[in-house]
Order: structure tokens, then sequence, then C-alpha cells
């Protein structure tokens, strides 16, 4: 009876914790910016702790077929994992689709060192990183604001060389940064906040993580006083490797 318990708890355990994060779910988001573009997001990659494989996701690009993949941050935060980065960004890339990306908070605990070598690791496959930078692509401009928790956003410097009559797609890790975005953007994607990881009531009034989490603004879609934006669940988990009562997410962006 004893064994038939300890399986029961075992099993109870497995479902609320650790299946959230191998149930990987595509979350579908519209919003009549008329970029006309589908854009997949994968944010959060934690590859240290990410439970789902890289040849998965390289069916699921394939199948969706978007225009453009955005990675917004966090990528690993130990050099030793570095290899690991390297092949999920292979699987990334492999279907021949332009991915740009930005740095998130855990990324800039790297050494100096190991921080290039990241960078490194993804320009080699073609990922071009955005640190507070931006470029023009087809009809619209790509912005990609560095980490705002690791104060290494320079907003400013970012849209400096961006053509503000045109459409403006804006990629940041945390999206406590939008507060601080004094000007017009089309659209902004965003992740950190994992969707709150385990989703229990009034977490965020607890654990601070700044004043958008702390007024229930962390995952889904959201306007800000100069444009949408959404802040993405995450693919990967931070600190326990675990999520409970939400899953790990990519998010295909109809634009």
């Amino acid at each position: 009876m004893n064994l038939i318990i300890l399986c029961v708890i075992a099993a109870v355990i497995y479902f609320l914790l650790i299946f959230p994060t191998q149930w990987l779910k595509t979350e579908r988001v519209r919003s009549s910016c008329g970029l006309g573009i589908r854009v997949l997001q994968i944010s959060d990659l934690h590859v240290e702790k990410l439970r789902i494989a890289p040849g998965r996701l390289t069916r699921l690009i394939q199948e969706e077929a978007p225009d453009y993949i955005v990675l917004t941050g966090d990528f690993t935060q130990r050099s030793r994992h570095l290899p690991k980065v390297q092949r999920y960004a292979e699987a990334i890339t492999k279907p021949g689709i332009p991915v740009f990306a930005v740095l998130g908070n855990h990324d800039h605990r790297l050494s100096p060192a190991a921080l290039q070598e990241l960078i490194r690791i993804l320009d080699n496959v073609g990922i071009q990183v955005l640190r507070n930078q931006s470029t023009a692509v087809d009809h619209f401009h790509i912005v990609g604001i560095d980490d705002y928790s690791s104060r290494k956003s320079k907003v400013d410097q970012a849209f400096e060389h961006v053509d503000p009559s045109q459409p403006i797609l804006v990629l940041a890790h945390d999206p406590n940064v939008i507060p601080h975005i004094q000007r017009r953007y089309t659209y902004l994607m965003a992740g950190h906040f994992h969707g709150k990881q385990f989703n229990v009531p009034l977490l965020f009034r607890f654990i601070n993580k700044g004043r958008l989490a702390a007024a229930g603004i962390y995952k889904g879609m959201h306007t800000g006083t100069h444009g949408p934006f959404y802040i993405s669940k995450g693919i990967g988990q931070a600190g326990v490797n675990a999520r409970f009562l939400i899953r790990s997410e990519v998010t295909l962006h109809e634009l």
C-alpha cells in the first residue's frame, strides 16, 4: 500500500510540476499592426534546464514557417552550457529563416569573455544579436534593447537610427523597460517573467519582479502608452526546474 501511495504522489508531482515543462504550447497571437508578417518568438531558453529537444524546435519552425524568428534573451548563465546553446542555435537556424536576438539578465551573469563567446556562437550560425541597436528589415525596423534589470538598456541609443515614420518592432528581455520607452513603436515582444512559472496568486507581491509584475502584467498581450506589447511565458525555466499551472511556450505573432 505504501508503494502505491508513493507512486501516486510521484505521478502527481510529475504531472503538476514536470509535465508542463515538456508540454510545449504554440501560443497564437494576432495584432492588427499592418505589417503582414508572422514572427515566431522563443524566449528564456535557459538551456541548462530546458526539456524541449533541439530537433523539436526545428520541426516546429518548419511546420509553422514564420517570416522571422526572434529570441528574447536568457540563453544561459553558465559558460559550461555554451556548447548546448550552440546546438539549440543551430536547430533554430536550420530552416533558414532570419533570426534576431537580444540578451537577458542571465546572459549578463556570464563573465565578459563567456558573454562574447555566446554572442560569437549566435553570430556564427546567423543570429543577429541587437545590443541597443536597430536594423532595417524589408519595410520595417527591428529595435533590440539590451537587458533592463542588468542596467544594460540604452533606449535612446537603440532607437538612434530608426525612421519613426516606418513600422517599428521592438525586442526586449525584461518588460520593465517599457515605461522608459518614450517613443512610439508598432509592437514589442518581451519575456523574463516565465508567465510566473509557479502560477500562485499574489506571488509577485512577495517576489520583487518590478512594477509591471506587481501590477499583474507578467504574461500575454497588453497595450502601453506608446504601443501594444506581448510578454512570453518562455520555453525554459530558471531556479527550480519546474512549472506549476503554466506551460512552456513559443509564440507565433501574426502582425
